[in-house]
């Protein structure tokens, strides 16, 4: 039975989640936003927001819970939502003060914190590189001389590929660890394995995983962060090894950590010197880099909606019912542009299924029925877009999606 006082707290500390946001209106919840000040102009859908509360930036957990409990005087929050991956620990702290039904902070370290998520895995009994916890100094020293050179020094709660380091020597890694004083803690170390890195994008009700869409990446996200290049991933074929392997074993990872219901990016690493897979990392929530695009191109499944969808069917105790799954296939190609609106007018491909309007991005989706054909227009367009229109930049320290 549904009532007018359904209401869901969203936070976001970047622009995104906007069809999270217009699916839930639709179903007759009310979306609160919470968001940062820097984005008071974004393309946030305001004619459906129950309301809209801009913060600093920079503000601690104990600042936000003072924000949202004078909120919560004359607005009742049923569910808190984090809309991008660094709101994560914040609703999961407001969630336990609240009181208010959804992963808490020890659960949701498991898809936020590398090191967590790891140790956890490992404890399942799932294949992981090797690693070290950036704490006891000793056991770093034994790490560096038991796993070959070299390691990646990866900080533990940032997204994607951001802030690693490659390490080839000891005295590099005590030289890193001097400049990151007391945040070194805040790092785990982990061996190098050469491979091809996949992801897995899930929606999970009851526990277990129901639907799930596996893609490569044309290059590692590491290399295009911290090298520049142009960005593609494709859906693997659903009749070939690599999908059964992926989606078998994230059906076994994706709840093994505690997640009832939600969505998951998950990234998996094939080594190039034994073929196996490795888990690389997991994160509860929908991928960025026009990934719900691609994967929406490829089966019809939205999983920002299907997010809404189910958050509201477990408000109200009802059913969650997947909607019919398209099985096609599909391949986005993007790079950072030197243009701020890059011509892709010679692109003319009937599979062309979205041109990206980004400023200073050229992007592409494509759509077919044939996996090769995807495959074959992302290493094509991938080589066009590098003569055409590649631009390169230092790495930044955040997300800019």
């Amino acid at each position: 039975m549904t009532t007018s006082t359904e209401r869901f707290l969203c936070i976001a500390s970047y622009e995104k989640g906007q069809p999270y946001l217009r699916q839930l209106a639709a179903l007759g919840v009310r979306p609160f936003l919470l968001t940062v000040e820097k984005l008071a102009n974004a393309d946030w859908p305001r004619e459906i927001l129950d309301d809209i509360v801009l913060m600093p930036g920079g503000m601690t957990h104990e600042q936000i819970r003072s924000t949202v409990a004078w909120q919560a005087r004359t607005h009742r929050f049923d569910r808190i939502t984090a809309l991008d991956e660094f709101d994560l620990e914040v609703a999961a702290h407001l969630r336990e003060h609240m009181r208010i039904p959804g992963m808490g902070t020890s659960r949701t370290a498991y898809y936020r914190d590398k090191l967590a998520m790891r140790m956890a895995a490992a404890e399942s009994g799932f294949r992981i590189p090797r690693f070290v916890r950036v704490l006891h100094y000793d056991d770093l020293r034994t790490f560096m001389e038991t796993v070959p050179a070299p390691w990646l020094l990866k900080p533990r709660a940032e997204a994607s590929a951001l802030g690693i380091r490659r390490i080839h020597e000891p005295d590099q890694l005590w030289a890193a660890l001097e400049e990151l004083g007391d945040r070194q803690s805040s790092f785990l170390m982990e061996e190098f394995i050469p491979g091809d890195i996949f992801h897995v994008d899930s929606i999970l009700s009851d526990g277990r995983v129901i639907f799930s869409a596996a893609h490569q990446y044309g290059h590692p996200p590491l290399q295009i962060m911290q090298q520049g290049g142009v960005f593609t991933t494709r859906t693997l074929d659903r009749d070939s090894v690599e999908w059964r392997d992926l989606t078998g074993l994230n059906a076994q990872l994706a709840p093994a950590l505690g997640m009832r219901s939600g969505v998951t990016h998950a990234e998996y690493i094939r080594s190039h010197a034994d073929g196996r897979f490795y888990f690389l990392e997991i994160a509860a929530r929908v991928g960025g880099a026009f990934i719900s695009d691609l994967v929406e191109q490829a089966t019809g499944i939205n999983l920002w909606r299907e997010w809404a969808r189910l958050d509201v069917a477990e408000l109200r105790g009802e059913p969650y019912v997947l909607p019919h799954v398209r099985e096609e296939y599909a391949s986005s190609v993007l790079c950072l542009a030197r243009e701020a609106e890059p011509d892709l007018s010679a692109f003319t491909d009937p599979e062309i299924a979205i041109r990206v309007r980004k400023d200073h991005h050229a992007g592409l989706l494509v759509r077919s029925h044939d996996p090769k054909r995807v495959h074959q227009l992302a290493d094509q367009y991938a080589a066009r877009f590098a003569e055409q229109f590649l631009a390169t930049l230092p790495p930044p320290e955040r997300p800019t999606d």
